[in-house]
């Protein structure tokens, strides 16, 4: 294949990836949480959106179904997981612990509910467009173009708005941001939805390029994990470099290694990055 091809396909599935990076990262750096379970949220997203579109509801609206969901099953997890553990401050290893716990039973109650066989989202099949020798299909142009628009309103909210201050405060130090009279519960509330967002929107983008299985989101979490910490952990904007980074290399190295040893690309580039750098290649919070 044209390399010029697999790196369009390697910015569409790296604008998924980043996607999830993000809510990565914003979880990190103010709750101090690796989520093992994101992937799975991914997955959840994904499930939501295809069982709306497919009772007869338009994609769009579908989408908006799966955040709206997926924020709900994050505050579950946050009242009855997160919250009590952070009360009793639990350690890092805990908390991961618990994380792939909660994966194993979101993927399973997937199983449970939607079954085992591949799905697929009810639209329209677009022929691609050819363009300079490379192929545009439509609904990965579709996800470049929504990736975009989503990072640049997270941007806008960490910017520009009160609640992206005091989100930035939190996470550079907790207990200044308590003195200074943020609410921290209040910001943990935000973060919980900017990332479900976040979430919902990969998940459900990212069945328009697959068909939807219910491991899909574990076969993802590993690209994300080495997105945030190539880009910096902790830094949004880092996770996004990171999360298009690792998606252009795993579709580049397809022609030498196959679609087998993507997920091996993604890990042998972090191990790297370890080594080189630390600290990713941008400043995170650490």
């Amino acid at each position: 294949m044209d390399l010029s091809q697999l790196i369009f396909n390697g910015i569409a599935v790296g604008s998924i990836i980043a996607l999830g990076a993000v809510g990565l990262t914003l979880t990190y750096g103010i709750l101090r949480l690796s989520n093992f379970a994101h992937g799975d949220f991914m997955t959840l997203a994904a499930y939501l959106t295809w069982w709306a579109n497919t009772s007869g509801i338009n994609l769009w609206l579908s989408m908006a179904l799966g955040c709206v969901g997926t924020i709900f099953a994050m505050f579950i997890g946050e009242w009855l997981l997160w919250e009590p553990m952070r009360a009793r401050r639990a350690t890092a290893t805990t908390l991961i612990i618990i994380s792939i716990g909660l994966a194993l039973f979101l993927r399973n109650g997937i199983l449970l509910i939607w079954g085992g066989n591949n799905q697929n989202y009810r639209v329209p099949i677009v022929p691609a467009q050819d363009f300079m020798g490379i192929k545009f299909e439509y609904y990965r142009l579709l996800v470049i173009a929504l990736a975009i628009a989503a990072m640049v309103v997270l941007h806008l909210i960490l910017q520009k708005t009160k609640v992206g201050k005091a989100m930035r405060a939190v996470a550079d130090n907790v207990d200044l941001a308590k003195v200074s009279g943020i609410n921290v519960e209040w910001v943990v509330m935000w973060t919980w939805v900017m990332t479900a967002v976040l979430t919902a929107l990969g998940g459900s983008m990212y069945g328009l390029m697959t068909t939807l299985k219910p491991n899909m989101g574990w076969f993802l979490i590993l690209p994300m994990f080495a997105s945030v910490i190539l880009g910096g952990i902790g830094n949004p904007y880092g996770a996004i470099a990171g999360g298009l980074i690792i998606g252009v290399a795993q579709e580049v190295s397809v022609p030498w290694f196959g679609t087998s040893y993507k997920m091996g690309v993604a890990l042998l580039l972090m191990i790297i990055i370890l080594f080189i750098r630390p600290q990713g290649l941008f400043k995170g919070t650490q």
